[in-house]
């Protein structure tokens, strides 16, 4: 029996990632059901793919879920018509505690943990080809990639712009059984809507304006091999029906032909969106969501591993130095490390090789010189290690910001070019450290 450990939702062992078993229940409507959790995640919605299926109008196909993070069980609405509410109020996003009852339309449903766990595999190593995390996090999706890559199936890879996604998506393709055949790449939301149908399934000559020869699309081209469409979520309705045919019946037809063209194809979609909102908008089918996501993999972004941050940025500096035994000094390591990337891995990476290449005066090494007392935060015993040095990296990166802004005369632009980033960024550290009074 497990005991009642609050602050032990999830904890981390070296070869399984170990979590509370949950149910919820209907507790106020008209009919009773309650479900009780099988994996990390748990969907509550009137659409059969929910694991708690209601039949009150007021809820949504797909209206809300419970997941499983580091900090606890997290309550997501996916965009449902009515809400989710929680304690009077309608949320987003909330933790959630045991014996919790919350609102999804017209219902009331219990949340509670129970005396059971569920353990699911982690990786034993760090990297899963040229992706790399030593996080909980990222070791089990490195043990998931590697089964979904030997197993020929559907997949749709979640997660935030600078993930990895189109990374994950190429090395479950090269350690796939279909290795040796094309990896075709079409990115949804790039191709103007008039063409992305002929970039999909090709066309034959004179099949409209400008047609002269006939052309073989990305389904046709990724023949014994896999097809990834990236950013699924901007495909227009119209062509997720014809999507939908070629992944159920694994046939094609070329714009302006009626004979059908058999694949032999692996599917792997991608989508920085939760498709299951857009479902509920009526923006994407349902049908072509069930079909994509065979197997979900959901990404976690920076922020929420970032554990990882050292492992990358040692990575990176040892690329973009070419200097496969370099370490990186700290004077890069620990601002990186203290700030929250929007933009995620593919962010951090570019940091690193402004740093490296560009050899920017914020990241490099100091001159060794003996520290002045009154510059260094008092020592303070009752702080622990993580928190003192966070305080300390707060100090200096206050320092650093307040000497930028002054040396530009107040000038947000401009100190964003000397700083070598984002004006965005800056305005959002700035506004952190209580400086509003900026121009731009």
């Amino acid at each position: 029996m497990v005991e009642d450990r609050p602050t032990d939702v999830v904890t981390s062992r070296v070869a399984s990632f170990t979590f509370r078993r949950f149910r919820v229940a209907v507790v106020g409507g008209d009919a009773p059901a309650e479900a009780t959790s099988d994996g990390s995640e748990l969907t509550i919605g009137t659409a059969e793919g929910n694991q708690l299926v209601l039949s009150d109008p007021t809820v949504s196909r797909h209206h809300c879920a419970i997941r499983v993070s580091p900090r606890g069980f997290q309550l997501v609405d996916l965009g449902s018509t009515n809400g989710t509410w929680l304690a009077g109020f309608r949320i987003d996003s909330a933790y959630l505690k045991p014996a919790t009852t919350f609102r999804v339309g017209s219902m009331s449903v219990r949340f509670d943990w129970l005396d059971e766990e569920i353990r699911e595999e982690l990786s034993a190593d760090d990297r899963f080809g040229d992706a790399l995390g030593g996080s909980p996090a990222m070791r089990r999706i490195f043990a998931m990639a590697a089964k979904v890559a030997a197993a020929d199936i559907t997949v749709l890879l979640e997660g935030e712009t600078g993930t990895g996604k189109g990374l994950l998506a190429d090395l479950i393709h090269r350690q796939s059984p279909r290795a040796k055949g094309p990896f075709v790449v079409v990115d949804c939301g790039a191709i103007p809507p008039t063409l992305i149908e002929s970039e999909l399934f090709g066309h034959e000559k004179g099949a409209f304006t400008g047609a002269h020869v006939a052309r073989v699309g990305a389904f046709e081209a990724a023949q014994g091999g896999t097809v990834f469409l990236d950013e699924i979520g901007e495909l227009p309705l119209d062509l997720q029906t014809k999507l939908l045919r070629a992944l159920e019946e694994r046939t094609i037809k070329r714009v302006g032909s009626t004979k059908p063209v058999r694949l032999d194809v692996r599917v792997i979609a991608a989508t920085n969106r939760d498709l299951r909102e857009a479902v509920n908008a009526g923006r994407f089918r349902a049908d072509v969501y069930y079909r994509l996501a065979v197997v979900r993999m959901r990404l976690p972004p920076l922020r929420d591993r970032r554990e990882d941050i050292p492992l990358l940025v040692n990575h990176y500096y040892r690329i973009f130095t070419g200097d496969d035994a370099a370490v990186a000094p700290a004077s890069l390591v620990t601002p990186l490390a203290a700030q929250g990337w929007p933009g995620n891995v593919r962010e951090l990476r570019s940091a690193v090789e402004r740093a490296v290449l560009m050899a920017d005066p914020v990241w490099s090494e100091p001159e060794p010189e003996e520290p002045s007392p009154s510059s260094q935060p008092a020592f303070d015993d009752r702080l622990s290690f993580r928190e003192a040095k966070e305080r300390a990296v707060a100090a200096w990166e206050r320092r650093y910001l307040t000497e930028l802004v002054e040396r530009n005369a107040g000038n947000l632009s401009r100190a964003a070019r000397a700083a070598r980033m984002d004006r965005a960024h800056l305005r959002e550290l700035l506004r952190r450290c209580g400086d509003r009074d900026s121009r731009e």
